[in-house]
């Protein structure tokens, strides 16, 4: 490939060639492999992303953008060949405005730096993926994350305001705008929002923001039965409390935060709910009480109640770091952990949870089960050699299954981690479970019209 006009945009330095240097872009935090790009391009600008994608499109060039490369289902790596579009050069906060709850950032900026930033300034932006140290504000918006805050505030896409976004034939397009509503046809905004870089380059977004909680504690609560977890988040929505985060893991995954992080669990506990609830300073121990009291309406085998803010810190980032402290519990080095995530209803949650157990035991595979349950979403994580294709057979047999059981609790496939390569079936599986295959149709048309030689992560999603 003739490189010369890249170079001429973005510099020498910013288009990487040597293998050294592109090897790592073959892999995000999936168990994906993807093809070495011929080359690694690091605009610096919207105008130069802009001259790119003219190129691109020109020369039928396959582009895949990059942010943190944090994507668990193969979003960020290339399918087919082509050339990578970092967005690492994009890392600056453009606009603080506090009085009118906004922020403008670039599509590189990590979201854990964003909320540093914020915090100076008593506010945050909500959205809380277990990947935030390296999560990009574009990244995270192309995959709608979610997070650990999703239970109280939604995710990604109820924080986006407005967009700076580059299509594939180089146009530069703004959508949305700097005030919390308007009525101007289509809302291009959030037709952006998880689709996974497929139909334009993000570049720019204007982002809500929210307050700091003025004050909140930790409730931990064990049990042995995986039904009665479920039960109590269902228990905690029907008496009108939202926690500010809800977090669940099983025992492997209580084990892996042991042995990497040296925090001990009662030996007896099959299963841990960690509940924050957030108030003002005078009525959070009344809330607290509160949702305890729900709590112990269940069968529980203990409970902590703390607001302790090192104590609260540091069980916090080892649940955000949980996927990397479950590598301790691989049976052989060689094994990958595979992160299923579905969605379903809080009231579905102990039948959902049931079933789920029931699979892995039937597919003879080690999975751990953790997740946001306070939105109902379940993450699945299988231990499973690559190189084994009998024991991947049963893992992906696993995941149409995992799917299909949301499915039938009448939640989704796929909950915060997008579809990239991994979901590709489970997403036909979905629409057509629900009598509408046709929504695949519609949006195949889409993307034509966003980008009619199918030159933007060709090979995700369709």
């Amino acid at each position: 490939m003739d490189l010369r006009e890249f170079i001429d945009i973005v510099g020498k330095d910013n288009v990487l060639t040597d293998k050294v240097d592109v090897i790592p872009y073959t892999k995000d935090a999936s168990f994906f492999t993807g093809k070495i790009p011929y080359a690694v391009l690091l605009p610096q600008n919207v105008n130069q992303v802009s001259s790119i994608m003219r190129i691109c499109q020109r020369d039928d060039i396959q582009v895949t953008v990059r942010g943190g490369g944090s994507s668990l289902t193969g979003s960020s790596i290339l399918a087919e060949e082509g050339v990578i579009l970092s967005m690492a050069r994009f890392d600056r906060i453009l606009e603080t405005a506090i009085e009118d709850r906004y922020v403008v950032a670039e599509a590189g900026v990590k979201l854990d730096y964003l909320n540093s930033h914020l915090s100076k300034y008593g506010h945050f932006y909500p959205p809380d993926p277990a990947s935030s140290i390296a999560a990009t504000v574009g990244g995270s918006i192309s995959t709608n994350a979610g997070g650990l805050r999703a239970a109280m505030y939604g995710a990604t896409k109820e924080w986006v305001l407005g967009l700076e976004v580059v299509l594939p034939d180089g146009t530069i397009i703004q959508t949305g705008g700097k005030v919390l509503k308007r009525s101007i046809g289509y809302d291009l905004t959030a037709l952006m929002v998880g689709s996974e870089g497929t139909l334009g380059v993000i570049t720019k977004a204007i982002l809500k923001i929210a307050p700091l909680p003025e004050s909140y504690g930790r409730i931990m609560v064990y049990y042995k039965s995986i039904e009665e977890a479920g039960r109590a988040i269902s228990s905690l929505k029907k008496r009108g409390i939202t926690p500010l985060i809800a977090e669940f893991m099983d025992r492997i995954s209580m084990d892996s935060i042991t042995h990497t992080k040296g925090i001990k669990f009662p030996e007896d506990a099959q299963y841990l709910l960690l509940i924050d609830i957030s108030s003002t300073h005078e009525s959070l121990d009344k809330k607290l009480n509160e949702a305890a009291e729900i709590l112990k309406s269940t069968d529980i085998l203990g409970m902590r109640i703390t607001k302790d803010p090192e104590e609260m810190a540091v069980m916090y980032q080892a649940r955000k770091g949980l996927y990397s402290s479950q590598l301790s519990e691989r049976e052989k080095p060689g094994e990958y952990v595979i992160i299923g995530d579905i969605v379903v209803p809080a009231s579905r949650l102990p039948k959902t949870l049931s079933e789920i157990k029931g699979s892995i035991e039937n597919y003879g595979l080690k999975v751990a089960l953790f997740g946001h349950i306070g939105d109902g979403n379940i993450h699945a994580n299988i231990f499973a050699d690559v190189n084994n294709s009998e024991q991947m057979k049963r893992v992906n047999d696993f995941m149409m299954e995992l799917g299909r059981i949301a499915l039938r609790n009448e939640g989704s496939v796929s909950s915060e981690h997008g579809i990239g390569i991994e979901k590709i079936e489970l997403l036909k599986e979905e629409y057509r479970y629900k009598n509408s295959l046709k929504n695949l149709d519609i949006m195949r048309e889409i993307k034509k019209i966003f980008d009619p030689k199918n030159i933007l992560n060709r090979g995700k999603m369709f």
